[in-house]
């Protein structure tokens, strides 16, 4: 029994099967982060987890973009800036994690200790984006950003880099206050570029 704990992994997306294991992951970060990062594998590829965030951010990007068309202003323009938006907020969000990836990696080092790498980081950070699925909700945004950003990362940098609650959290702490404004900046940069 406790073998199979030990080689037990946590659902990751994966390229051949992108659906379902997005699902699987989502399902896992959302409802059981703490399982989800005690079988967590820093060292993973890359590649992955960028496909992961793009796809979360094209399926949050459309449900917001039909929000918009629904109840927004029903002009060509309009429409058209919120689709270019879009588009820039999806090709952008590879990106966007790994500026934030960093923030982390520097907050972790600083509090943690020499521990982690870029990768592993950005890796853990771009699975608990997966909590931003319910971005798209008006009332729900804010509390996704903070869930993926303080909660779900102070989980990950707990059970990946096993250190105690406090420490965690506090290394989270201090990467969600520069990666909020990191991440309003974006956003205010992304809604200019749809704005020209």
């Amino acid at each position: 029994m406790e073998s199979a704990k030990a080689s037990a992994k946590a659902p990751e997306f994966t390229l051949d099967r992108p659906l379902a294991s997005a699902a699987a992951a989502i399902r896992s970060v959302l409802f059981s982060p703490r399982t989800f990062y005690l079988n967590f594998s820093e060292d993973g590829p890359m590649k992955e987890p960028a496909v992961f965030v793009m796809l979360v951010t094209a399926v949050t990007a459309i449900l917001r973009l039909a929000l918009t068309l629904i109840f927004g202003s029903h002009d060509a323009l309009s429409a058209g800036v919120s689709v270019v938006e879009a588009l820039v907020f999806v090709l952008l969000s590879p990106v966007i994690v790994a500026v934030l990836a960093g923030a982390y990696l520097l907050s972790i080092r600083t509090f943690v200790g020499k521990v982690g790498d870029f990768r592993g980081v950005y890796r853990m950070l771009a699975y608990a984006y997966g909590a931003m699925i319910l971005f798209w909700v008006p009332i729900l945004n804010a509390f996704a950003f903070t869930y993926t950003t303080l909660v779900l990362m102070t989980l990950g940098i707990r059970y990946v880099y096993r250190t105690s609650l406090m420490m965690a959290l506090v290394s989270a702490l201090m990467a969600y206050v520069p990666a909020a404004i990191i991440f309003i900046f974006l956003q205010v940069f992304v809604s200019g570029l749809a704005f020209g």
